[in-house]
């Protein structure tokens, strides 16, 4: 049943008066017994004040009476608490035979407050009693019995006795009201379902919420079940409830299937419970209905049943893991024994590949003396071999730095979209003469290759080094098979092999009909230095070199031997969606040189004197720098530079790359060249070199280092060609130049990658040119009268150009003034004087900045 329902038919059966007022004492609601006792209707209470309904006195709405009765409403407000007035006179209309007349009666009030979810009072209940008739009793009985003594005071006790008992009668119907108040929320609240069924119909009497959900919310309160829930007919459930009801012995299900319509749509939703009827039992021992108490376990049933499956699914997978573990197992340790093998091999690559840098550096100074000593020794042939012989085996050392840079995946690549046939194919010439004639070479292409990305020299090395290998396995004599294919590595194969990158890959196999390995050989097969072979016969790189270069390249190699019958190396490149790309053909060029300026830039003292004197040789104007930071002074200086020359591992703060970088700012046609033995990530990513790097590896020769740089001075020409063409007008010849007089110059600049630079350039033009660092020492060099002209930076230490310059002039007024700055074309000369016949010259500049300066100042 409902609350609302409940309580208003409640309200409205009580035998005694009640009514309801707000917080501003307003009617909110009042019982029959309180209309009738008052003489009222209910729509002429509603919404008015009490005190306005019932003034007690009209004349004065202030009377005592009503005073104490609305004091009493104003303490349930301030103290939340209920407020009682024992008796209080009241003026109220009361129906007589006569009609409706106002009567003056006593009152025994109570006042509760009712409170919202809050906390707060929101409502006031009173209830009234009318003792009138035992006040006027008790005043009646006055007159005999009196008012003095030992009547009066039994009198006195006696009203007490009834008051405190009607208080008790109060307080005991408020503690009933709360008790089931409490039982109702908890009949609610439960978690589980709960309803009572009344009498051999099952006719619904209650239902809290929880069954109210299970069968849909319908309106089912004073319906018999069979009425309520007519889709349960058939189910077992009703005839469940007569049983228990005839018999009066409860009954207890468990895991209950039942068909419910939860919808309006007449669709039956399946449900399963556990649930009790229990009888009830009336003193008499009647059976006045049935209490239905449960809980629907639909989501645990449905829980277990997927708990269940997934259980035997479970078992299953177990069965078959534990089936696969046990196959597995010798994966497994296969697995982490390539793991291991591989940790070891990059450990192993980092120590090879730092000796290779410096192996790389010794052999650069060894090669560009000799090749620079050969030049020197001219007609002499017995120097000239030894110096052939000491080339060729700086040669073979370059080689073996190449293969310690190859393992340790630290070699520049340049790769590119390949065909594999193609580039077997172009091999096979080469093949047949490094295996001589009794070893039969085969080939086999497979139809629909697909491109590899990879470079085209490394892998034809890398092919040309495994034939050599299978050449030696074999004694000379057998047969060697190189095939070319695709292949499919899956995610099996990659979870077995930890570097394997799963998807489509170029196959590239050679098998020779050798002696075969063993399986502690194939372990350290592509360790560096690791040599089956004779002593002298092999330095151990040749594997090793091509297990840097598959890793390198992104790709895979796996070793299959057996002893005795020989050994296939299987080598899986990525594959390239691209187009083959043609190869370029390389031309030998002549050696020469030219007249363009270069700045080189090398941290190893001995390798930037060998790199410098080559180019000098060369014919070129070469400056030089030990770092990057002093490197991109000598650019900033203005000194116009056609090729930057760097090593790529270089000390400070500045790196190559950002030197490269900056100087191409300032001058946008500049080429760059970079060089090294060890590029660490600097200029190689994905061991690739970034597009549009050029490096020349060291250890280089002369002829390498000379052809690579007139190859970029020639691009840069036919650049700077291209684009002034469209522009290009036939403009009359210069003027024959005419040759300044020479000067006697004091250079003054405190930077030595400035200074050293702007003298040569000075000493170029046929000047001469006495330099010092501050104007400290240039006024004792000044005061002796031997310069024509003062070239000064603004920024010096000490004193500043500017006041260098007005104290010069003041002492010679003829002396020419050039100032350098690098805070545009405005001198501040502070107020100290003028200088209205100096220069001023902006950095950067180059040469002919400096002819254009001192033409005008020589003006």
């Amino acid at each position: 049943m409902h609350d609302t329902i409940d309580f208003k038919t409640l309200f409205d059966a009580s035998p005694n008066p009640y009514m309801l007022l707000d917080r501003e004492l307003r009617y909110v609601a009042a019982n029959a017994a309180y209309l009738r006792v008052t003489a009222s209707r209910l729509d002429e209470l509603l919404g008015r004040n009490i005190f306005e309904a019932f003034p007690n006195d009209p004349g004065d709405p202030n009377n005592a009476n009503a005073l104490q009765l609305r004091d009493s409403f104003l303490r349930v407000l301030a103290t939340r608490a209920p407020d009682t007035l024992a008796l209080i006179p009241y003026r109220v209309p009361m129906k007589t035979d006569s009609g409706v007349v106002s009567t003056f009666r006593y009152w025994s009030a109570t006042h509760i407050p009712l409170f919202d979810s809050a906390g707060e009072v929101t409502y006031i209940l009173q209830h009234t009693v009318d003792i009138t008739e035992l006040q006027r009793l008790k005043q009646a009985a006055q007159p005999v019995t009196g008012t003095d003594g030992a009547d009066a005071a039994l009198s006195s006790q006696l009203e007490a006795g009834v008051f405190q008992r009607a208080q008790q009668v109060q307080a005991e119907n408020l503690n009933l009201d709360a008790e089931r108040r409490h039982l109702r929320r908890l009949f609610e609240q439960a978690p589980g379902f709960m309803c009572f069924l009344r009498g051999r119909e099952h006719v619904f009497e209650l239902a809290n919420g929880a069954y109210m959900q299970l069968v849909g919310h319908r309106d089912i309160v004073g319906k018999p079940i069979r009425h309520a829930l007519p889709e349960v007919d058939g189910q077992g459930y009703f005839e469940l409830l007569d049983r228990v009801f005839t018999t009066g012995k409860a009954f207890v299900g468990y895991g209950l299937k039942v068909l419910l319509q939860r919808t309006p749509d007449d669709t039956l939703a399946e449900s399963y419970v556990d649930l009790v009827y229990q009888p009830i039992i009336e003193p008499s021992g009647a059976i006045s209905g049935i209490f239905v108490q449960g809980h629907d376990i639909t989501e645990q049933k449905r829980a277990q049943d997927e708990l269940r499956q997934y259980k035997d699914h479970l078992e299953e997978l177990v069965r078959e893991r534990t089936r696969a573990l046990e196959e597995s197992e010798a994966e497994r340790r296969q697995a982490e024994a390539a793991l291991r093998q591989a940790q070891k091999m990059e450990a192993v690559g980092k120590l090879t590949g730092g000796v290779a840098h410096d192996f790389n550096n010794l052999l650069q100074v060894i090669s560009g003396n000799l090749q620079l000593l050969m030049r020197d020794v001219g007609d002499n042939a017995q120097a000239q071999r030894r110096l052939t012989t000491a080339v060729g085996a700086v040669e073979r050392g370059a080689r073996l730095a190449s293969q310690l840079l190859a393992f340790a995946r630290r070699q520049p690549l340049n790769p590119t979209v390949i065909n594999l046939g193609r580039l077997v194919r172009g091999m096979d010439e080469l093949l047949r003469r490094a295996l001589g004639e009794d070893v039969a070479l085969e080939t086999i292409i497979g139809g629909g290759l697909w491109n590899a990305f990879a470079d085209p020299n490394q892998l034809e090395n890398v092919i040309l080094n495994l034939a050599i290998n299978a050449r030696d396995a074999m004694d000379g004599e057998g047969k060697l098979t190189v095939e070319a294919g695709n292949a499919m590595l899956d995610d099996h194969y990659a979870q077995l092999h930890p570097d394997v990158v799963p998807g489509q890959h170029v196959l590239l196999a050679i098998s020779d009909t050798g002696c075969g390995m063993r399986p502690e050989v194939m372990e350290r097969a592509f360790e560096p230095f690791f040599t089956t072979k004779p002593e002298g016969r092999g330095t151990g790189l040749g594997l090793s070199m091509v297990y840097g270069f598959v890793k390198q390249t992104g790709g895979h190699i796996k070793i299959y031997s057996e002893v005795g019958h020989g050994t296939t190396i299987k080598i899986y490149l990525p594959r390239s969606l691209q187009a083959e790309l043609p190869r370029a053909e390389v031309v030998p060029e002549q050696v020469e040189g030219g007249t363009e300026t270069l700045l080189v830039v090398e941290d190893d003292a001995e390798v930037r004197a060998t790199a410098v004197e080559m180019l000098t040789e060369l014919g070129y104007r070469v400056l030089k720098a030990s770092d990057g930071q002093s490197a991109l002074a000598v650019v900033q200086s203005g000194i116009p530079i056609d090729l930057l020359f760097t090593d790529v591992v270089m000390p400070g703060p500045v790196r190559s790359p950002e030197l490269a970088r900056k100087a191409k700012a300032l001058y946008p046609d500049l080429e760059v060249l970079f060089t090294s033995g060890y590029t660490e990530n600097a200029i190689v990513h994905g061991g690739r070199l970034d597009p549009g790097v050029q490096l020349l590896s060291k250890p280089y020769r002369r002829e390498d280092l000379a052809r690579k740089i007139r190859q970029l001075l020639a691009a840069r020409q036919q650049r700077i060609t291209a684009r002034e063409a469209p522009q290009a007008r036939p403009t009359p010849p210069p003027p024959a130049r005419v040759k300044a007089p020479a000067l006697r110059i004091l250079l003054v600049e405190d930077d030595e990658n400035i200074r050293l630079p702007a003298c040569e350039l000075l000493e170029t033009l046929g000047h001469t040119v006495t330099a010092v660092i501050s104007a400290e020492e240039a006024i004792p060099l000044l005061d002796s009268n031997a310069f024509e002209l003062l070239f000064t930076d603004v920024s010096l230490p000490g004193q500043s150009g500017i006041e260098l310059a007005l104290h010069a002039v003041q002492k010679l007024p003829r002396l020419r003034v050039i100032i350098a700055s690098g805070h545009g074309t405005h001198v501040d000369t502070g107020g100290s004087g003028t200088l209205d016949g100096a220069v001023l010259l902006p950095k950067p500049y180059g040469l002919s900045q400096i002819e254009q300066a001192l033409a005008h100042v020589m003006a």
